[in-house]
Formats: C-alpha cells, sequence, structure tokens
C-alpha cells in the first residue's frame, strides 16, 4: 500500500511564494546567502555567473528564493530564448569580432623583454594584435637594445615599440632606453622588477608580491618567500594560469601595451 505523507504545515508557517525573475543580462541582484551582489553575465545550465564592481566573478545555483532583487527575495529563473546578451568581449576587454581573420603581419613589430612578458601580451591581448597583425618578439634582455632597434631599421611604414620591465628613473635600462632615438620608435616600461609583479597579487591569490633582498635572484627569491618549489618555470605558468583578463593585470602595465599597439598599428 502506498504510503500517504500529508503536508501538516500550518498555512500561516509555509514560506509565501516569491516572484520568479529572468537572470537577463546586467540585472543586478544579491545571492542570500553570501552576500555577493553582482550584475548577471552569463545563465547556463542551472547556474549564474555574476561580476561585481570590482569585476570579479562568482557562479551560483539558480536555487528557488537564491536571491535579492533591490532587497526583496527572488527566484531566478533562465531567460527566455533570444534575450538581448551582452556582446562579447576578448580577454583585453575589446569588443570581440566573430569570425575576423587574422591581418597579414604588419612591417612593425612589438618588442618585450623575455618569454614571460610575451606569453602575458598574448594571454590578454592576443586577439587583439591579430586582428591588427601586430607580431610580439622577445629579446631576452635589453643590453643590447640600441644595436637591436639599429638592425630593425624602423620607418614610418615600420614602426617599433619596445617594452621594457622596471623602467624607473636611475635603472639602468632607464640608461639603456635613453640611447634609442628616433621618431619611428617608442619605448615605454613599467615600474615592475619582472613582468610577474604586473599580475594583481589578488588574482594570483596572494595578499602581496614579497619583497626579496638585493642580490638575490627574485624570481626564486618570490618561490622562496612564498613557500613554492624554486622552479621558477612552474612558478610562472601557475601565475599565468590565473591570467583571465585585463582586469588581473595592474593598471601600470595595461596602459603601456596599449600604448604601443596603437603607437606601432597608426596610419
Amino acid at each position: 500500500m502506498r504510503s500517504y505523507n500529508p503536508d501538516l504545515t500550518p498555512p500561516w508557517k509555509k514560506p509565501a511564494p516569491v516572484p520568479e525573475v529572468p537572470a537577463d543580462v546586467d540585472l543586478v541582484v544579491e545571492e542570500v546567502s553570501t552576500g555577493f551582489c553582482g550584475a548577471v553575465i552569463r545563465c547556463e545550465a542551472g547556474t549564474v555567473t555574476l561580476e561585481d564592481r570590482f569585476g570579479k566573478h562568482r557562479v551560483f545555483p539558480m536555487e528557488p528564493r537564491g536571491f535579492l532583487l533591490e532587497g526583496r527575495v527572488v527566484t531566478l529563473v533562465r531567460p527566455a530564448a533570444g534575450a538581448p546578451v551582452r556582446p562579447a568581449r576578448t580577454a583585453s576587454g575589446s569588443i570581440a569580432v566573430p569570425g575576423a581573420r587574422a591581418r597579414v603581419a604588419r612591417a612593425g613589430r612589438i618588442y618585450v623583454e623575455g618569454r614571460h612578458d610575451a606569453e602575458l601580451v598574448e594571454r590578454v591581448w592576443g586577439d587583439d594584435l591579430r586582428i591588427e597583425g601586430v607580431v610580439v618578439e622577445y629579446l631576452e634582455g635589453v643590453d643590447d637594445l640600441p644595436a637591436i632597434v639599429a638592425d630593425f631599421g624602423p620607418a614610418p611604414d615600420a614602426r617599433l615599440g619596445v617594452l621594457v620591465d622596471h623602467l624607473v628613473e636611475g635603472s639602468k635600462e632607464s640608461r639603456i632606453a635613453s640611447r634609442v632615438s628616433s621618431p619611428d620608435v617608442l619605448v615605454v616600461g613599467h615600474p615592475y622588477i619582472d613582468v610577474w609583479e604586473a599580475v594583481k597579487p589578488s588574482s594570483v591569490g596572494i595578499p602581496a608580491w614579497p619583497v626579496v633582498p638585493r642580490g638575490q635572484d627574485w624570481k626564486t627569491g618570490v618561490c622562496r618567500a612564498l613557500g613554492w618549489p624554486e622552479n621558477t618555470g612552474a612558478a610562472w605558468q601557475h601565475i599565468l594560469s590565473k591570467v583571465r583578463s585585463y582586469k588581473d593585470l595592474e593598471p601600470a602595465l595595461l596602459g603601456r601595451v596599449e600604448e604601443l599597439i596603437d603607437f606601432v598599428t597608426a596610419p
């Protein structure tokens, strides 16, 4: 015989029904259990992704009574098919161009100091660079920069942009950069000892980048201070894996790379 379990909860103790609200893109809600507040950027497979005002993303299940909308409890549901969606963007924040083909490489180039710099630039600006036809190469240091620039032979139709680490007043890098002078060459830099520091500590999951004593290899010192294995190649791959977009990078690097791209692609 089938058992019968009637709901004996008194009507006044039953939770009142709440409205169901489509999780449309840009709808701002607060998740009730965590207090995380953000705008909807994606809804799929029973989950919703919110982005807060700092650019942080969190994924939440769309459970009944799971969100607050203007202070009222609501249940988010999947929006109807055909609802407007936010334009897709590249990792650099540019509007993506679906199906765009890479442009034939320009004569101009962007040079960066090392392989890690090149990989980070590719990670964030790769889509934009391919559309613009800009090739990024790395130098393995800037000691020979004046000779490299002279050998490149910059010209109005073949501009050269150079990104230098630790380009601060009085540094070795600043003295080398000052020896390069041409209207078709732009040398810019960031203040960090190494491009690792241009990744926001919060994105890597650390409170801050350690201060490494002078005379000690900086990357090895960072690994040691953070308790990571002293394998700088593996450490960099871990750091790079945490970079998903321009929001994971410090503004001091973002502005310089954008400046170089504008310079080498100017008519």
